[in-house]
C-alpha cells in the first residue's frame, strides 16, 4: 500500500509553508495596527495571507492521490501571496511611504536575521525604527514584502519541482495501473 499511496502531508517542513505562515502572522498584526477596521482591504489582506498558507497545506495533503491537485493548489497559494504583495505595495504607495529595494541596507539586515516568528519581526521593526526615520508601518510593510517575495520564490521552485517529478514519475492513476498489473502477474 505504501507504494500506491506514498507519504504525503509533510507541509509543515516546507520552507514555503513556514515563510508563508510567518507572512500571515505579520499580516494579521499589520492590519490590526495600520489598516482601518472598516476597510475591506483589511479582510482581503488577511484572507489572501490565509489562502496562501491553507492552499500549501491542502495541496500537500492531496499529493498522495492527485499531483494535479497539488500543483494547482500550490499555484493558488502563489497567486494569493502575489495578491497580498500588491496590497502591501498599494499601502506604501498610497501613503507616500518608500518601498525599499531588495538590496536596501535595512532589508538586507532583515534578511540576515532570518526571522522565524512574529516576535522576531516585531523586535526588528522596533530596533530598526530607533535607528532611522522609517515609520514602524513602513518597516513592517517592507518586512512583509520581503517575506512574501521569498515565499513566492520558494513556491515557484516548488511548482517546478512538482512538475518535473510528475513528468518523471507519473501520478496516482499510473501507480494504480502498475500495481494492478503487477498483482495480476
Amino acid at each position: 500500500m505504501s507504494e500506491l499511496i506514498p507519504k504525503h502531508g509533510g507541509y509543515r517542513k516546507l520552507k514555503s509553508f513556514q515563510v508563508s505562515q510567518l507572512a500571515y502572522d505579520v499580516t494579521v498584526l499589520f492590519v490590526q495596527r495600520y489598516v482601518d477596521k472598516f476597510s475591506r482591504t483589511r479582510d482581503q489582506m488577511v484572507q489572501a495571507a490565509r489562502s496562501g498558507v491553507q492552499n500549501i497545506a491542502e495541496g500537500s495533503q492531496a499529493s498522495a492521490t492527485s499531483k494535479k491537485t497539488e500543483i494547482k493548489l500550490t499555484q493558488v497559494a502563489r497567486a494569493s501571496l502575489e495578491e497580498l504583495k500588491l496590497d502591501y505595495e498599494d499601502y506604501l504607495r498610497q501613503r507616500g511611504l518608500p518601498m525599499l529595494e531588495p538590496n536596501h541596507p535595512v532589508l538586507m539586515g532583515f534578511k540576515e536575521l532570518r526571522c522565524q516568528n512574529l516576535q522576531e519581526v516585531r523586535d526588528w521593526v522596533a530596533e530598526e525604527h530607533k535607528r532611522n526615520s522609517l515609520t514602524p508601518a513602513c518597516l513592517a510593510a517592507n518586512a512583509a514584502l520581503s517575506l512574501l517575495n521569498l515565499a513566492c520564490y520558494l513556491l515557484d521552485r516548488q511548482v517546478q519541482r512538482l512538475a518535473t517529478d510528475f513528468e518523471n514519475e507519473g501520478g496516482f492513476t499510473e501507480r494504480l495501473y502498475h500495481t494492478r498489473r503487477a498483482k495480476r502477474r
